[in-house]
């Protein structure tokens, strides 16, 4: 069964790839509209979810993980700037994470590969996806990769989650 619904998910997510390379480029006020979304979407929330590791022995369940993210805004046609919580081994700290930003139709995907994040390392590699409430993607650091995926929830100015 799990085999199937990952079977599902992959043919679901080639098919709208598919579509979307079919469909006609956007209007500059549909990417101005699209883009704002997408910023608005991400202000002062964070990603709460799960991580697995490939290959990994015994491992009972995915792994939680949180990333707080503060804004996100259009660097350039496709770079987008993250100002993020980083909590990653020993290290705690606020820093501006510069990544591109493809689309698949209204729908955003950070897309690394083998990329230098300041303050975390080299060869970062992923393909995240955004939609509604909801991220999922596959990560790469070197040899060892996996999945991620979770709820994007809301913060108020204090940092808590909103009761929505």
């Amino acid at each position: 069964m799990k085999k199937f619904v990952m079977f599902c998910g992959a043919l679901f997510i080639a098919s709208a790839w598919a579509l979307t390379g079919q469909a006609e480029e956007p209007t500059e006020a549909e990417i101005a509209a699209r883009d704002e979304a997408f910023s608005k979407s991400m202000r002062k929330c964070v990603l709460v979810g799960s991580f697995t590791i490939d290959g990994k022995e015994n491992q009972d369940a995915p792994k939680a993980e949180r990333y707080e993210i503060e804004s996100v805004t259009k660097a350039s046609e496709n770079l987008w700037i993250f100002m993020t919580r980083v909590k990653y081994g020993k290290l705690d700290t606020k820093l501006p994470i510069t990544v591109p930003v493809e689309w698949a139709g209204d729908t955003p995907m950070v897309s690394l590969t083998d990329a230098n994040l300041p303050g975390l390392g080299e060869g970062f590699s992923a393909r995240v996806l955004f939609y509604e409430n909801r991220y999922a993607g596959t990560w790469q650091h070197g040899a060892i990769g996996g999945h991620m995926f979770g709820k994007i929830e809301r913060a108020t100015d204090e940092g808590s989650k909103d009761a929505k």
